[in-house]
Order: structure tokens, then C-alpha cells, then sequence
């Protein structure tokens, strides 16, 4: 995948593409991001890039003209089929559905954010798609790019060392929408608390079944929003019963 990232402060991702699943994709020649400042297309000698709102009010906003010109710059080398992706409170909600979705766009340029926003021109004229990481305000988009960036690298074909790794992660289609259930690893004992019995028997069998009760269960006790689309089958049903029991709820 090609990525684009528009940003005042390009320097902010150093550090998060030189760790991790991200950095790990890049060597694999899976991911590759370019940069533009658009300071770089300001046109003074301050390269100022924000303003005074129309109509006054608190805050700047960023310009028009750098902006548009340094999304026009980054797509001329873009591969066919790019879509632009502004980060803002205001847009869609980032869900497992949707990164699902950008992974398999052959380009994103990511558009970040700052001051009170970007000019409404850009945004009706240049951006394809306005994402949201969550009901609340950040400084700027530069850390919402991260993320969603991070999250799209997972869904890229071979950037994972186990393919199988995302597809049980939480509010997956293959993990039924559910949370994950826990997991645990050595030592045994750790100060006196203990790896659950099951998890220790090698019955496989007994195994599955327990966790599907703890991702159930999990769901139930920490997002119950999540099982209200969810169509339950009667075992599943049955292993929820079983966990509230359990748990003493």
C-alpha cells in the first residue's frame, strides 16, 4: 500500500514508523509513505499556513490554497485509485469494518488537521473521506493518522507474522463481533494468582469452548451495546449463562 501524509509536523512520525507492525511493513516493501509540508506551498516567507476564521471566533484555521497544493502534489504521485482521508471529530466512526475497507484501497492520503480545522472548501472539494477515531478533540490529526494507519497496516496481506493473528482480535467478523477473550502466558503463578486450569490441560476442545465463553462473557459485562445486533445461537446463549454464574453476576 502507498500512504501520503500531509502534516505541519511530519517529524511526529518518526518514531511510529520505525517500530512496530508499521516499520516491519515497510522493509517488506508492503507499505511505503510519503511526506508534504504544506509550509513547503505556503508562498511567504513565514510559510504561515493558518489564518483568522471568516466571520471571527476563537482559534485559526488552516488555509485553503497551501493545503489543496500540497494534496495536489502528493497525488500526482499517488498510484491510481487514491483517496484522500481527512482525521476530524466530525467524520465516520473507525471501526474493524471500515479499516477493512481502506486496507484494500491501493492509496490513502492522509490529511492532518490543526488549529480549529481546515478550510469547508477543502473539505467539500478535495477530501473523499472524513474519518473520526473517537467523540473527542485532539490538537491536531497528526496522532488520529497514526492510528488509523496502524490499524490498516494489520489488514495488509503478509505485513503480520501470523495472518491468523487479526482475525481473532476483537469485533472481528470471525470472532463474531465479540471482545477477545484473555490470555495468559509464563510463568503458571505470578505472586500467588494463577493461569485458569483449562488453559494448562491440552484439551483443545475444553479449551475453545472456555474462551468462547470469555469473549461472550466479556462482551456481555464490558460493552453490552455490542450483542445487541449480535444473533446469538443457543449454545452461545448457554456459555453466557454459564459465565454470569460463574462470575457470581
Amino acid at each position: 500500500m502507498w500512504c501520503g501524509i500531509i502534516s505541519i509536523f511530519p517529524e511526529m512520525f518518526s518514531g511510529f514508523l520505525e517500530h512496530g507492525i508499521v516499520h516491519q511493513a515497510q522493509k517488506k516493501e508492503l507499505l511505503h509513505c510519503e511526506f508534504w509540508n504544506p509550509r513547503s506551498f505556503a508562498g511567504n516567507k513565514h510559510s504561515t499556513v493558518d489564518d483568522r476564521p471568516y466571520g471571527g471566533g476563537p482559534g485559526m484555521v488552516m488555509q485553503a490554497r497551501p493545503l489543496r497544493l500540497a494534496i495536489h502534489a502528493a497525488k500526482q504521485q499517488a498510484p491510481v485509485g487514491t483517496k484522500v482521508v481527512y482525521l476530524a471529530p466530525d467524520g465516520k466512526q473507525l471501526n474493524t469494518e471500515l479499516v477493512r475497507d481502506l486496507a484494500t484501497w491501493p492509496g490513502i492520503i492522509f490529511v492532518s488537521g490543526r488549529y480549529e480545522g481546515i478550510d469547508q472548501r477543502i473539505i467539500e472539494r478535495d477530501i473523499d473521506e472524513v474519518i473520526s477515531i473517537g467523540d473527542y478533540v485532539l490538537t491536531g490529526g497528526e496522532l488520529p493518522v497514526m492510528v488509523v494507519l496502524d490499524a490498516v497496516t494489520r489488514f495488509i496481506p503478509g505485513a503480520l507474522g501470523d495472518e491468523a493473528s487479526n482475525k481473532e482480535d476483537a469485533f472481528t467478523e470471525e470472532n463474531d463481533g465479540f471482545l477477545d477473550c484473555p490470555h495468559y502466558t509464563r510463568p503458571p503463578e505470578l505472586d500467588g494468582q494463577t493461569v485458569p486450569a483449562v488453559l494448562l490441560s491440552g484439551d483443545h476442545a475444553a479449551i475453545h469452548r472456555w474462551r468462547r465463553k470469555q469473549k461472550i462473557g466479556r462482551t456481555w459485562k464490558l460493552r453490552p451495546d455490542l450483542l445487541q445486533d449480535n444473533k446469538m445461537s443457543q449454545d452461545d446463549l448457554q456459555l453466557l449463562k454459564e459465565f454470569q454464574i460463574e462470575s457470581g453476576l
